[in-house]
């Protein structure tokens, strides 16, 4: 059984490097625990609710925030942990450090029965993304960062997993050489294809859920833009991975994101994932 954090760590509820790195093992081994409930359910007799924005939620999104909710509260209990699934619990403003979940993002790609669904979690620090982890269970693959310290994909297969080859984004391309852009398979917009547009001889990857910041993390995508608003669950794991291998995310002019910020409501406006950050500059 993990070890809690306790009090003295926590530094007034604000989780440091330190603290942060003896975290990294048992979050990867929730997000690994919270995929393989997933994979368990079987998306034939599959409850299917809707919830007041339209978005579906199924057995499979609530088995794993149950998995990760219990496994945060034995390990951190000191520190707020706000899930999609259950952010009418959440306060309006966050200070200090809090962890920030989608137990199951894609579930349109989930319900389709594609293998692109994910399981997001966040460690947020003073309003930025410290720690993140990707896992991608039907791909059997994990992403995670820290930023600070570098980025890790991880393979894995039921409960174990593989050795961590560390992973870096790479440079802009080289004059006459295409950009790779990631592009959602459900979420289009216009001024995101405009923004992809501006870009001559742009290559789409079409991807879902988180595993497009993984990509660009690994350096397979040069970006990954999403100019409409989205949930900061649904990117803050990537925001930190993509940072901790060399890269940047911001809106669309450069600036930093900020989450869990009074007037937010958890929405993020927009942003681009860059992984060379002399791009964005």
């Amino acid at each position: 059984m993990s070890t809690p954090i306790n009090e003295a760590g926590l530094s007034g509820a604000v989780i440091d490097r330190d603290t942060a790195t003896r975290l990294v093992e048992p979050l990867t081994d929730l997000v690994i625990r919270a995929g393989a409930a997933i994979l368990a359910v079987s998306r034939v007799d599959l409850n299917i609710d809707g919830k007041p924005d339209g978005s579906p939620v199924t057995d499979a999104d609530l088995v794993a925030d149950r998995i990760i909710g219990e496994g945060l509260t034995r390990l951190a209990p000191n520190i707020p942990a706000i899930s999609e699934e259950r952010v009418h619990l959440a306060r309006s403003s966050l200070r200090g450090s809090f962890f920030l979940i989608d137990p199951l993002d894609g579930t349109k790609e989930y319900l389709a029965g594609r293998s692109e669904f994910t399981v997001n979690l966040a460690l947020v620090s003073e309003g930025t993304p410290l720690l993140g982890i990707i896992g991608a269970p039907a791909l059997g693959l994990i992403w995670r960062g820290l930023v600070g310290q570098g980025a890790q994909r991880l393979t894995t297969s039921g409960s174990s997993t593989g050795v961590a080859t560390a992973i870096h984004t790479r440079r802009i391309p080289q004059l006459g050489l295409p950009w790779v852009a990631a592009v959602s398979r459900s979420h289009g917009d216009a001024r995101t294809e405009a923004f992809i547009g501006r870009r001559p001889g742009a290559v789409r990857s079409v991807l879902g859920s988180a595993v497009k910041f993984g990509r660009v993390a690994e350096g397979s995508v040069d970006i990954y833009p999403r100019l409409a608003p989205t949930s900061e669950w649904d990117i803050a794991a990537g925001h930190a991975i993509v940072t901790a291998a060399g890269g940047k995310v911001a809106d669309a002019r450069g600036n930093a994101l900020k989450f869990g910020q009074e007037t937010s409501n958890f929405i993020v406006p927009e942003f681009v994932a860059w992984g060379d950050p002399a791009a964005a500059d």
